[in-house]
């Protein structure tokens, strides 16, 4: 079941299965890569605390000896018994439920199976999730559960992916259940344990796309088709209907696998036209642009926030930086522009300037600013190149010498230390952080805005950051496990993260946070910030924390984006940032989700602290930079 990235991961999947290696062999000619069948015949009910069959004797099911041990882990998925009613209010049917239920699971642990399937049919499904929690907790092997759940409820939708009579689910005849609720119940009860994911059924009638769009943001392991879903083309051959081949095309970022449910309705092409189809759709996936290309690898993997003033950056990550198409470009953009309304035409021949680039690194916004000079065809009489990491002064001597000549004065100092010999016409620096300001931009340039005229132009000259809710229990596992030792209990909880997100769902648009303004005139300068957003909230939720973006304008129009909407196309030098919250929180469709954010700064460090007040209030994470700090 290792999926190539090469082609799909196609099961089929077997309601009974007489003979285990016919059923596989039938599979594999078909081009499927693995079975899904049950644990135990479906009609063998079984008696654990009254009744004839109590003392029947007799194997459970078939001898683990059918299949080799490493067919059993790679080519079999076992489902739960349907007949289970684990949360029946009748005591002997529920207690026989949960014994039978916890033979099948320790009979499939014993048989190593890579990942077992059992079907969520309506909310009533506390019960089940208490005792599938004790299997994962007592359980030594590390064994998957694919939690079956309809898009649509229904029961025509479960009869036919299951093949047998079950409950109704409405017998009221009103509205259909959300069935993501019912997901929601029980990873939630079983404490969002990261062995669980959704084996998400793609029905025939599509759920809005606000629904749709939730699902995107949930671990889909698996996606059951059934062949009752597919439509017949023009050739004959068996296909799916627009709309379910767009969002398959959405869910296939997950890394998902797929079964094949249901009974063959296109007997003259076989079973092997469904799973070649569902194969040339993952081939011809569109292919990622050049954001996505370079981000490959990186979905949803956490990164500390860099900290440039504390830790000199090494060569790879300036080398990572230099590579982005965009950036340069704007900035070069932004410094011709402010060089020709600094030299107008007619003063061309007697004017020059004076530039400092602050931060070089390894001289990107040297070689910018030197470019946008010669094209707007005006003369600079000294570039100050400051920078403070001793090894990137290695390379910028190395390119004065090369390259730039005397134009360029390369400095070996700490912007914040350095005393000018004159005072700059355009100050050029690229301090931002995925957030904006937490790489300490604004403290930088208000230091160093002492070497700029009093006309002078930062390049950048304004930045916002934003924030909005995301739900994604991906993420929120990912910081579960990304605790470290020696700090306090869930702090990994209370410190932003660089992240790609991908396994996401952003509950309402971003809102702008903090604006700091270049150069800074106010008369007592203050980085201090705090301020409360409220979110409308449009359907049923968890929330698990906060995406963060920014932009910025460099000079007059000439700006950098990563916010979605107005994202910088083709530019990958940031990912957004993480805002993560301890506990995930339940939110109600039509509720308004008030949040508090603080920029907190000292004489040595600067943090942020956040929290939620509405609907319910939960602590100020991170307070007193106790998780967290930005040293300066």
């Amino acid at each position: 079941m290792r999926r190539m990235s090469s082609r799909l991961s196609c099961g089929r999947d077997f309601h009974c299965v007489p003979d285990i290696n016919s059923a596989l062999d039938t599979a594999c000619k078909s081009g499927f890569d693995f079975i899904c069948l049950p644990i135990v015949n479906p009609r063998f009910r079984r008696e654990f605390i009254v009744g004839p069959a109590k003392k029947r004797s007799g194997a459970l099911t078939r001898s683990d000896m059918s299949l080799s041990s490493q067919d059993w882990t790679s080519l079999v998925v076992g489902k739960i018994s349907p007949w289970l009613q684990v949360d029946s209010e009748h005591e002997i049917i529920r207690k026989n439920s949960e014994a039978a239920f916890k033979q099948e699971l320790m009979f499939a642990a014993h048989l190593s199976m890579p990942s077992v399937l059992l079907t969520l049919k309506n909310s009533n499904i506390v019960n089940m999730a208490r005792c599938l929690n004790d299997h994962l907790i007592s359980s030594y092997f590390q064994q998957h559960f694919w939690i079956h759940v309809p898009m649509t409820s229904g029961k025509d939708q479960l009869d036919r992916v299951l093949d047998i009579d079950v409950e109704v689910i409405n017998e009221d005849g009103g509205e259909p259940e959300n069935t993501w609720e019912w997901w929601n119940t029980f990873r939630t009860l079983c404490d969002s344990n990261k062995r669980l994911g959704v084996a998400l059924e793609l029905t025939a009638d599509l759920p809005s796309e606000i629904v749709l769009d939730r699902w995107l943001s949930e671990p889909v392991k698996v996606v059951l088709i059934s062949t009752s879903v597919f439509i017949t083309n023009k050739k004959g051959y068996p296909v799916l209907p627009k709309q379910h081949q767009m969002y398959l095309r959405q869910l296939f970022k997950l890394d998902i696998q797929l079964i094949l449910t249901g009974s063959d309705r296109h007997a003259d092409k076989g079973l092997r036209s469904y799973q070649q189809y569902l194969d040339h759709l993952w081939q011809t996936q569109p292919q990622p642009d050049q954001v996505g290309q370079f981000a490959k690898g990186y979905e949803d993997y956490l990164q500390s926030p860099l900290q440039p003033l504390m830790d000199n950056l090494e060569s790879q990550t300036y080398e990572i930086f230099e590579r982005d198409p965009v950036k340069y470009s704007q900035y070069q953009k932004a410094v011709y522009y402010a060089i020709l309304d600094k030299v107008p035409e007619a003063e061309k021949n007697t004017k020059k300037l004076v530039l400092m680039v602050v931060g070089a690194g390894r001289g990107p916004l040297v070689r910018a600013a030197l470019a946008a000079a010669q094209e707007a065809d005006r003369e600079i009489t000294k570039l100050y190149a400051v920078e403070k990491n001793p090894n990137a002064i290695v390379t910028l001597e190395n390119l004065k010498d090369e390259m730039w000549g005397d134009t360029v004065e390369v400095v070996s100092i700490d912007m914040r230390h350095w005393e000018a010999p004159e005072k700059a016409d355009i100050l050029i620096s690229e301090l931002l952080g995925s957030f904006g300001d937490n790489e300490l931009s604004p403290e930088c340039l208000d230091g160093a805005q002492r070497f700029l005229k009093d006309d002078g132009i930062s390049i950048p000259c304004k930045y916002t950051s934003y924030l909005a809710p995301l739900q994604s229990s991906k993420l929120h596992n990912e910081v579960r496990m990304a605790k470290e030792k020696e700090k306090i209990s869930d702090s990994s909880f209370e410190m932003p993260y660089v992240v790609r997100l991908h396994n996401c769902h952003i509950l309402s648009p971003p809102k702008p946070v903090f604006t700091f303004v270049h150069p800074n005139r106010d008369e007592v300068i203050d980085n201090n910030r705090y301020l409360s957003l409220e979110f409308n909230i449009d359907m049923g939720c968890v929330l698990h924390g906060f995406a963060g973006y920014f932009d910025t304008i460099l000079y007059k129009n000439v700006t950098l984006s990563i916010l979605p909407s107005t994202h910088s196309p083709g530019m990958f030098s940031w990912f957004p940032i993480l805002f993560p919250i301890k506990t995930p929180m339940y939110i109600k469709e039509g509720n308004t989700l008030v949040m508090d954010i603080w920029r907190r700064c000292t004489d040595k460090n600067v943090w942020y602290e956040w929290g939620v007040r509405s609907p319910y209030p939960i602590p100020i994470h991170n307070p007193k930079g106790r998780s967290y700090t930005i040293g300066l």
